[in-house]
Formats: structure tokens, sequence, C-alpha cells
């Protein structure tokens, strides 16, 4: 009679976080600097979702704390450069909108890393890569955000 053995157990590798990102990009800079990456094809992470905005200075602090509130480990708003705003003040306006932002996320005792605003015009695709390749790397080592009910691993 044969006898069985059993198949060596293999050592857990530890899983390796892989955050979840929501990206608010104005439609004539940010979002044209995110194709702009596309079609030059640079590569950059794939762990974000652009919602494309009208303007960067129309992203409420309602808006970043739902997104955080349905599972976003993080949260970019990008806008046009100053002087560059199709609609005149509109990053002006968001950069007043993202200090409230601060004040809520940091009454929720989240840290302040998980939430970003940048520029980025529609020519640099290059600065649109390595920003979200940078933001992705602080957010994987941040960990899963305490709001975030399913986090992703790999």
């Amino acid at each position: 009679m044969a006898t069985r053995t059993r198949p060596a157990k293999k050592k857990s590798a530890k899983k390796k976080f892989i955050p979840n990102i929501v990206v608010f990009a104005c439609n004539w800079c940010s979002y044209a600097g995110a194709d702009n990456a596309g079609v030059n094809r640079i590569q950059h992470s794939p762990h974000f979702r652009v919602i494309r905005t009208m303007c960067s200075g129309r992203v409420t602090p309602a808006f970043v704390l739902k997104a955080l509130k349905l599972g976003a480990d993080a949260v970019l708003v990008s806008g046009c450069h100053f002087g560059d705003c199709h609609y005149i003040f509109g990053n002006y306006k968001a950069v007043e909108q993202f200090e409230k932002t601060k004040g809520l996320v940091k009454t929720l005792g989240l840290d302040l890393k998980r939430i970003r605003l940048e520029w980025v015009s529609a020519a640099e695709g290059g600065r649109w890569a390595n920003l979200i390749n940078e933001f992705v790397q602080q957010i994987t080592e941040l960990g899963p955000s305490p709001l975030n009910p399913k986090p992703t691993y790999e």
C-alpha cells in the first residue's frame, strides 16, 4: 500500500498593499496632461482612477470626503497652473477648497499625506506620470486608509 505524503506548505509571502487612489483632474490641463502621458506611452502606476472635472476649483471638501468614505485610500486634486486657468481664478478657488478639506481630514484623524493638490498642464505628461508614481508609492508606504472597509492586497 502506497503512503500518501502531504504537499509541502508554501511559506506565505507578505501580501503587498495596492492603494486605491481617486484623482480629480481639471478638464483643460490636468486631464489633458494625463492623456499626454498615455499617448506618449510614459510608464506610470495604474493604481488610480481619474474623475474629470471642468475645474479644480469645483472640487469641494464633500467630494474628497465622499471618495475617502467610499473606499479611496487617498485623493489627489489636480488643476491648471496659476495664470493658466480657463476660468480665470479657478485654481485659487481650488486652494481655498483644499485648505477647508485639510482641516476636515485632520479633524477625522487621517494623515494629511492622504490628500494632495497639484498643478499639471496639458503639455506635462512626464510630470503627470512622475506625480502619480510618487503619490502611489507614498500611499503604498502609508498603508490602507482607516476608513477603507476592504483594502486591496496583491
